[in-house]
This record gives C-alpha cells, structure tokens and sequence, in this order.
C-alpha cells in the first residue's frame, strides 16, 4: 500500500494547481483582468479550489465550488453546492446554472478559472431544450448499466447539454481559464468534465451511435433520440468545435493525470528496492479482460527482468452489470487478477484503485489480492471467485478476505490504477 499510497499523493489535486498558478503564463493572465472569478467542479474540487485561494495573488470576486461531498468550512464570500454523482439530479442542475451565471454575467476583461477535474459531468448538469433531468438521469443509468466507455458516455451528455461540450465558454462574457486534473485515458480536454470550456470534438451522429451499440434506441426516453437524431440530420446546431469564434478567449490546459500518480508510484516502489515497468499502454475495456492482460503483462516483464518488480499501470476498465450483487470495476479487476496470479510463479500481491478513492457504489476505492487468496477463500468457504464475477459481487467476496482497499478521500482524481508487485521467484 505504500506505493499506492505514494501515487495518490503525487497526484494530489490540490499540489498540482498551486505548482500551475505560479507558471509565469498563469499569473499573467490573472493580474491582466479586471476581476477574477474561480469555480471548482468535479470529484477534486474541494482540493482545488482551497489550494486556489490560499495561492492566488489577486483578489477574487466570485468563488464557487461544486462537488458532491460537502465542504464545512468555505472561504470567506465562497459559495459551495452538493450534487450527484454519476447520474445527475436537481442538485446539478442548480449547480450548473450558478456556474453559467457567474460566467455569463463577466464582462470582457474579467477572467473565469476553471478548476475542473472527474466527475463534472454529472456534478454539473443543464439539460438541452426539450431534454428533462429525468431523460438525462434515464439515458446515463442505461449506459452506466450497459457498459459505456467514458468518451461513448461524455458523447451522449454533451449533446444533451446546454453547458457542456464548449457551451459554458461559449457562453461566457469574458476570457476562460481552465486547469484540469484529467481522470480520462488520453487527457484529452473534450473529454475531461465533457470539456465545458473546449471544442468538441464529438457530434451529434456519435452520440446517435452510442445508443444503437448499448441497448438500442427503444430503450433510451423518446426525447432523447429525437434530439439526438435531429442533431444527426442538421436539424439542430452542433456544440461548439474547434475554430468557432466564442472560443477564442478560452484557454485549457491539464495539469495533472495518471502520468503523474504513475510517477508516484515509480520513485516510491525504486526507493524500496522494487525494478520498475510501467505498462504503457492505457488499461481500458471490460474490467476481467483487462486483469487478464495485466497478467500476461507481469508475466512477461518476470520473465524478462526477473525480481522484485513493480508493475504500474492506469486506465478506465467498464463493468457490464448483469447481476444484482455489489462492486465496482476495481474490484472486479482485482478479483479477476486473483484467478490469474499462479500463472506468474512468484510471490505476488496485485491491487487495482479508484484514485478518487470510489469504486461503484460501494465504500471501498478497489481490492488488493495476493497469492494466498483463493486458498484462503477455500479455506473460509466463501466459494469460487468466478460465482461473485458472474453476480457482480466482487465487493462481497473481497469483504469477506479483507481485502477491500478504503481511502477515503484522496485530494484527486486521476482514474483507475493497478499496482503489481512481485518477489524474487
């Protein structure tokens, strides 16, 4: 756990936006405006948005945050709204029209800086015209449930949006700042929070195509096709893309991702004598497959460089969820790891984490196996792993062991991240 643990320190929200707002570029474009105003939105926000009023060097007019955990004590003149996640509720709604409000009502040489991380796409929601929550709400479960990669999901949302998918930059009445702490596979800034402040790269088509590959589209609400459709057939302008004129005077940037809990991990596991390989490749696709392949991946790199080794490798795995059981897709990763750890031939011990700290909808940020695992489910008579894969209660079986990993929160949000190490064969 240590190297888990120094990889969500180096990927600390909070450090990475006071290390950006001393960049000569940053605190150039701050003292350049009349009046600043900073928001806070995502899973990372409380973090954020302290570390940027404890270091900014100007006075700030509106401050914001948006998150769904609650903040006791806010700066002074702060504002703070709690909303849901993953599926939005009214919560976000209201969340999403301050932030639209504070935006649209700068003038030209006033700056808004965005602090904005994983998870704001649900925190902050502003369903299209003719788009209730309820279809909104609707439209996300079903592609939760089914399946749906982050960028098919952000896709969707942006085209049911009024805020997202470059629409709050859009609408802004001075320039834009945004800093991300990116929690998707690529850091690709469309994709961080459905890029409210960036172009968009998806279309409408896309969006159309997300609901005919998860479940079809008789089983998504009759509004949402028809927008989608109509979007489709140019019936409905499409969300800003690059080269639009209202997006000239925002400007984005990443700041931190799993790069640099990757980093983390690396000078910590080093320090303890471990050879380090980092699978390069993002971890992505169902979460059994993907433990599967991080398997094959630690064999080969035992075989190849012998021990002890650290494995390191980060992404965004999806869970289709058949069953009624409990879990998430680190857990489920990690448990389907434990099935494959004697193919390695080592003492070994693997763990797969939700950085945020947030595994489904469980309390547990992912589960940590070893070589002694299945012989110790034997022994408690918990049953085979496979029967818990089956049900989607990996949370259950891994309860049972002990071998659930609870953070709480972590200060960021920088995706999933597996952390193999293996003894000296």
């Amino acid at each position: 756990m240590a190297v888990v643990r120094a990889a969500l320190d180096g990927a600390d929200a909070g450090r990475l936006v006071r290390g950006a707002l001393v960049s000569p570029d940053v605190e150039r474009a701050l003292r350049a405006a009349d009046a600043v105003d900073v928001v806070a939105v995502g899973k990372a926000a409380r973090p954020m948005l302290l570390a940027a009023v404890a270091a900014a060097k100007v006075p700030l007019r509106h401050v914001a945050g948006v998150s769904a955990q609650p903040l006791e004590t806010l700066p002074a003149g702060a504002r703070w709204h709690t909303a849901a996640h993953p599926v939005p509720d009214d919560r976000s709604v209201a969340a999403a029209r301050a932030v639209l409000d504070i935006a649209a009502a700068a003038n030209d040489r006033d700056l808004l800086l965005l602090l904005l991380s994983g998870g704001a796409s649900a925190l902050m929601a502003l369903p299209a015209d003719g788009i209730s929550l309820q279809d909104k709400q609707r439209t996300s479960r079903r592609l939760l449930r089914e399946g749906a990669e982050i960028h098919g999901l952000n896709a969707v949302r942006k085209h049911l949006s009024a805020i997202k998918g470059g629409q709050l930059a859009a609408a802004a009445g001075g320039s834009v700042l945004t800093l991300a702490v990116s929690d998707v596979v690529g850091d690709e800034l469309c994709a961080i929070g459905s890029g409210p402040t960036v172009p968009d790269a998806a279309t409408f088509a896309e969006a159309l195509a997300e609901l005919d590959r998860y479940g079809g589209r008789g089983h998504y609400p009759s509004a949402v096709v028809a927008r989608l459709a109509g979007g489709a057939g140019g019936k409905i302008p499409e969300t800003p893309k690059d080269g639009d004129p209202r997006l000239s005077r925002s400007d984005a940037r990443v700041i931190g991702g799993s790069r640099t809990a990757i980093d983390g991990a690396r000078a910590a596991a080093q320090s303890l004598g471990y050879v380090v390989h980092v699978i390069e490749e993002p971890v992505t696709g169902e979460a059994r497959r993907a433990a599967r392949g991080l398997m094959e991946a630690t064999s080969r790199a035992v075989k190849a460089r012998g021990g002890p080794l650290c494995v390191v490798a980060a992404g965004e795995t999806t869970v289709r969820v058949v069953g009624t059981g409990r879990g998430g897709r680190n857990q489920e990763c990690a448990l389907a790891m434990a099935r494959g750890l004697h193919a390695v031939g080592a003492a070994i011990v693997a763990a797969s984490i939700g950085t945020d700290g947030i595994d489904g909808s469980t309390d547990a940020a992912g589960g940590i196996v070893d070589s002694t695992t299945l012989a110790r489910a034997e022994a408690a008579d918990i049953g085979p792993p496979e029967r818990y894969l089956e049900d989607n209660n990996s949370y259950v079986f891994l309860d049972k062991l002990g071998d659930l990993i609870r953070t709480g929160p972590t200060n960021t949000n920088v995706g999933d991240l597996q952390v193999i190490l293996v003894g000296r064969r």
